[in-house]
């Protein structure tokens, strides 16, 4: 595994992670934000970290 994949796992987990304490079904949460996030403009991606994400 590369130093670069290492990071991108951390970065999933932590999203899952995030999802758990804020009391979300991660995989509900993660295949939303997975699924929204190609058509997100730059400016709303907050909306779609786990401390702000509401399901659709």
């Amino acid at each position: 595994m590369t130093a670069l994949a290492g990071q991108r796992a951390a970065a999933v987990l932590s999203l899952i992670q995030s999802a758990k304490i804020d009391g979300h079904d991660p995989y509900a949460c993660m295949k939303d934000i997975f699924t929204r996030l190609p058509t997100q403009k730059n400016r709303q991606s907050e909306k779609l970290l786990p401390h702000r994400w509401w399901p659709v």
